[in-house]
């Protein structure tokens, strides 16, 4: 049977803690529409909001999650915060406690798999996965590699590849982003983000700062003047619904 065809409306947010990735949520327009799965221990959102909140203490539940989406019209987004802690979850519920943990393994890398192409690839909605980052060192080649780390058999190819945007969040002097996006219509610095001298950002493009990180776009979605841009997920929803449409 052919696979369904990814999700156009797909992003995943990587990044380091205290880089701003949910509170990159914060200008999501109709906010009454928008799904949001809570997977990290009911932690509340750094700014008040609208969506509608679930939290999920069971991994099962995301997979109903989407399910029931799927059937209510006024839902146009749905938030998994975060994939991390997501699959943290997972093997503390399914494979810590199994009787078989080889097999349990194997069920860990499946639920992942499931939910991408069964859930995810083929959901009418904005679906956005928040994941947290890590520097491994790479023994081979000698560098540090920047990624969201998961166990078992999904490292091989790493969860990134189930995603075509890939952004990342960063925390950015302003000299090196006055120097980077001075033409950007994309950016914006605030009087307190002046003052304090650094902003939140999302980086959309690789640069040769970052070759060991696993940003990606579809071709020619980003200008490089476009490589930081606002920690803003509305704005990359919009470029990504231009893309496409």
């Amino acid at each position: 049977m052919a696979q369904p065809h990814e999700n156009d409306n797909l992003i995943l947010i990587s990044g380091k803690s205290a880089t701003g990735k949910s509170a990159s949520l914060r200008n999501l327009k109709d906010p009454d529409g928008v799904m949001y799965l809570n997977c990290e221990t009911n932690k509340k959102l750094p700014f008040r909001s609208k969506f509608k909140e679930y939290t999920i203490t069971d991994p099962m539940d995301v997979y109903n999650a989407f399910t029931a989406a799927e059937n209510k019209p006024d839902v146009h987004t749905l938030i998994v915060d975060s994939l991390t802690f997501l699959m943290d979850m997972y093997e503390s519920v399914y494979v810590l406690t199994s009787t078989n943990t080889m097999k349990a393994w194997g069920e860990y890398a499946q639920y992942l798999k499931k939910l991408m192409a069964q859930y995810v690839a083929v959901s009418s909605k904005n679906v956005i996965f928040i994941a947290h980052t890590m520097d491994v060192m790479n023994d081979v080649e000698m560098v540090n590699e920047t990624f969201v780390k998961v166990k078992g058999s999904l490292m091989n190819n790493g969860v990134e590849s189930f995603f075509s945007t890939v952004i990342s969040s960063k925390k950015m002097s302003l000299k090196k982003l006055t120097e980077q996006n001075a033409k950007s219509k994309l950016i914006h610095v605030s009087d307190d983000e002046d003052m304090l001298g650094f902003k939140y950002v999302y980086q959309t493009r690789l640069t040769k700062e970052t070759v060991t990180e696993r940003i990606r776009s579809p071709m020619l979605m980003w200008e490089p003047k476009e490589t930081f841009i606002d920690n803003d997920l509305q704005q990359v929803i919009e470029r990504l619904h231009d893309y496409y449409q």
